[in-house]
């Protein structure tokens, strides 16, 4: 059979707010707009008897142990669920930063669910799928239909795909991992505490017809875990300086637990220049521009 191929586009948290910690499972209750980005892994399936994978890619190395990696987390529970699954061999291409905020794994276990899926003749919104994606991370049941959307919880409510116009960006990330526990942990919250700033705002992003339009609407919030990140990680705010010194530059966020930062822009040659400027400026920083959607 030929093989199949698809995208794991990197995820960005436009918003991201803490919500408290719940008492019954510890998990943190959040609230988040979240876009896909034109950049991303790339992944291959080629079905067959065995479920086997091979890594390569400019982010290959940190990526950590074949057995660790969430491509094959996600197999298996599918695999679980799904008598007589056929597997296969996967291919993962690695170009994003691995521990940087953008749900990189994430995407990359939704990716293959996905190939997965259209291999054995499953929707990709069967139950088993979804389930799946579920046992394999919090990040990944938004990541399996890469569109933006509100998520909320642990990750296990979504709304509806939003209309959300093209938004010209510039993603950096400064080369520091940054895990997501620590992060948690630093923001300081007990079990059944409410986080201080804790208000559910539903922002009416669906139907904004220019970046103008949807900065006027989300611009009032925020990513709770930017401090947190920014305690452990200093590095971040000097990639938040240079984006927001750059003209052009409407909003500058770091995206879920960082490092990655974003900054959005009015014109996606704004933004292809001030990745250029960067980029040159900082040599050891990964600087992409790039679509939200």
């Amino acid at each position: 059979m030929t093989a199949l191929a698809t995208r794991a586009p990197a995820k960005i948290n436009l918003t991201l707010h803490v919500l408290g910690r719940r008492a019954g499972d510890g998990y943190h209750a959040l609230e988040s707009l979240v876009a896909f980005a034109g950049v991303g892994d790339a992944l291959t399936l080629e079905p067959g008897p065995a479920l086997d994978l091979a890594v390569a890619g400019p982010t290959a190395g940190p990526a950590g142990p074949l057995g660790d990696n969430l491509v094959l987390r996600a197999a298996r529970h599918l695999a679980a669920l799904v008598p007589d699954l056929r597997a296969g061999r996967f291919a993962l291409v690695k170009r994003l930063p691995v521990a940087a905020g953008i749900g990189g794994g994430s995407s990359d276990a939704a990716a293959a669910l996905r190939l997965l899926a259209r291999s054995n003749g499953l929707r990709a919104d069967h139950p088993a799928v979804l389930e799946a994606a579920r046992r394999t991370g919090a990040d990944v049941p938004v990541c399996l239909e890469p569109r933006a959307r509100m998520m909320r919880g642990a990750g296990e409510s979504l709304g509806p795909a939003l209309a959300l116009p093209p938004l010209p960006a510039v993603l950096i990330n400064p080369g520091v991992a940054v895990e997501t526990a620590p992060v948690f942990r630093a923001l300081g919250l007990k079990a059944g505490e409410p986080h201080p700033a804790a208000r559910e705002e539903h922002p009416e992003v669906d139907g904004a017809r220019d970046l103008a339009g949807l900065l006027a609407r989300i611009g009032p919030a925020r990513n709770d875990l930017e401090a947190p990140a920014l305690s452990l990680a200093p590095v971040i705010g000097d990639v938040l300086a240079a984006l927001r010194d750059q003209d052009g530059c409407r909003l500058a966020r770091m995206s879920g637990s960082g490092a990655t930062v974003f900054g959005l822009f009015a014109h996606r040659s704004r933004a292809a220049q001030a990745a250029r400027r960067i980029a040159a400026q900082a040599p050891g920083w990964w600087v992409r521009p790039t679509l939200l959607r």
